[in-house]
């Protein structure tokens, strides 16, 4: 699955790997368990939501 992410301040949405997407949720949350986070929000784009963490969006094309 290719994940998609954003910040509020972008217009368009970037293909992401997995690894960038632990970066990002590290830097957003940092007190939070970044994989355990990431395992989360693929489970929930997977289902077609717009999970939003701090001001970085993430979705799926689809």
């Amino acid at each position: 699955m290719d994940i998609y992410t954003q910040y509020s301040y972008e217009k368009k949405w970037m293909k992401t790997s997995s690894k960038d997407a632990l970066r990002m949720i590290s830097e957003e949350m940092p007190e939070t368990d970044a994989q355990g986070t990431l395992e989360y929000i693929v489970s929930e784009i997977a289902k077609g939501k717009v999970i939003t963490l701090g001001s970085c969006r993430f979705k799926t094309e689809g």
